[in-house]
């Protein structure tokens, strides 16, 4: 169901954890002035709009008339959710963000996309704050463990749905379907991109040798693929993320990709090394590696 309208609605079926999660999982997606597609890039307006629906709350297109939503809250009343809007212009309401806690809100910004950025930065934001309207009241966080089959693939992306997507990119040859992983059979639509990709020594398979095509694949593995995928090598300093230090398995992956510019991180210095990854920045990895 959709939510729409100008008060505050009760957002029972998202969580907190829902809002930054799928907030987060545009990092990196490119800033195109009107955009509203995150494949070729979208505007600040674009982004909230698109981050809300997933949740199932409609906002207007602009991020003016988002500002006419909702209900306007003090700035040391900010919970996570909140639209938070700034003049960037010189001329009223002109960019939107969503605030995500500590100080912190994620927008599409003109000079680096999707990234998240202080509220009170001196040096930009901080003077340019217009307000703030709630648009929804989420729930908070649900701790309990999740559950390998909760996964939303549609959301995030499975090991399967990497090797379809590398081996197109890479132009491999997929008629061999008798796959070696124990766990692929001959007829499943993986079987000939996972095969490929393990003669090149891209997937080699868990303990017991099971490619696990229906399973989530982390931040950090990603970038082990990818780098061996493209025979990537170090080039320059790469950023240091503090969630990946350099005793870390993925520490040299990660660098490599950031000193080739593959990946910015998630911001604030951290690039997710144990989140899963989603189609988004799956393809995002991969449009950047194309160029």
């Amino acid at each position: 169901m959709f939510f729409t309208g100008v008060g505050v609605h009760d957002a029972k079926a998202a969580t907190l954890a829902d809002l930054t999660s799928t907030a987060k999982a545009y990092i990196g997606v490119p800033y195109q002035y009107g955009g509203t597609d995150i494949k070729t890039g979208v505007d600040c307006s674009a982004y909230t709009q698109i981050v809300f629906s997933k949740l199932g709350i409609s906002l207007q297109r602009t991020s003016t008339a988002q500002y006419q939503q909702g209900t306007s809250i003090a700035k040391n009343q900010l919970k996570t959710g909140d639209l938070v809007f700034f003049n960037t212009s010189g001329s009223g309401v002109s960019h939107v963000g969503i605030y995500i806690g500590d100080n912190n809100f994620i927008s599409a910004t003109t000079s680096s996309g999707v990234k998240i950025d202080k509220i009170n930065d001196p040096y930009y934001w901080g003077s340019r704050y217009v307000g703030a309207k709630r648009i929804a009241n989420f729930t908070e966080n649900d701790l309990g463990e999740v559950k390998g089959t909760e996964v939303d693939f549609g959301v995030y992306a499975s090991r399967g749905e990497v090797a379809l997507k590398l081996a197109n990119q890479l132009h491999l040859d997929t008629s061999n379907t008798k796959s070696s992983f124990p766990d692929v059979s001959p007829s499943s639509k993986y079987a000939g991109a996972a095969e490929a990709l393990k003669k090149l020594g891209v997937f080699t398979g868990d303990v017991n040798g099971k490619f696990n095509a229906g399973s989530p694949i982390t931040r950090g593995q990603l970038s082990k693929v990818l780098v061996e995928a493209f025979h990537l090598k170090q080039q320059g300093t790469p950023l240091q993320f503090v969630d990946v230090p350099s005793s870390h398995w993925a520490y040299n992956y990660v660098a490599i990709l950031s000193s080739n510019k593959i990946t910015i991180g998630k911001g604030n210095n951290m690039f997710g090394v144990e989140d899963n990854v989603t189609l988004v920045q799956l393809d995002t990895f991969l449009q950047r590696l194309a160029q």
